[in-house]
């Protein structure tokens, strides 16, 4: 069973979840989303949560309902990467706002993500 963070509301992280899913290419553009059971199982939710998580994707333009065949994917390749730049600049404000509030100067803040890439193997 999938662990959420006890700080925000499930269907939020749900959406995120599915968000993820669809940005880094899991779920494709046209691809069919899981149903609110199976999603509701997997995560061992309410369904209604799931049910809420979908009607605010699809709200946001992530997924459409097509009538009698269930949820698919909205977003095209360009749109796909429009939302991942953006949610990664968002993350960055919130990151750089964090370190800011420990009063980290901008060099630590480089020198800190520098390290963790090359932790990560992502940078030489």
């Amino acid at each position: 069973m999938y662990q959420f963070n006890s700080n925000a509301p499930i269907y939020l992280q749900l959406i995120e979840i599915i968000k993820q899913q669809i940005i880094n290419g899991t779920l494709t553009e046209n691809a069919k989303v899981k149903s609110v059971r199976d999603y509701a199982v997997e995560f061992g939710v309410n369904p209604n949560t799931v049910q809420k998580a979908l009607s605010e994707l699809e709200k946001q333009g992530y997924i459409h309902t097509a009538r009698t065949s269930g949820r698919f994917v909205a977003l095209g390749k360009q749109d796909m990467l429009s939302a991942k730049l953006s949610i990664a600049e968002n993350k960055t404000q919130e990151y750089i706002k964090a370190m800011g509030d420990i009063a980290c100067s901008s060099e630590e803040i480089l020198d800190l993500i520098k390290r963790e890439l090359k932790k990560e193997g992502k940078q030489k």
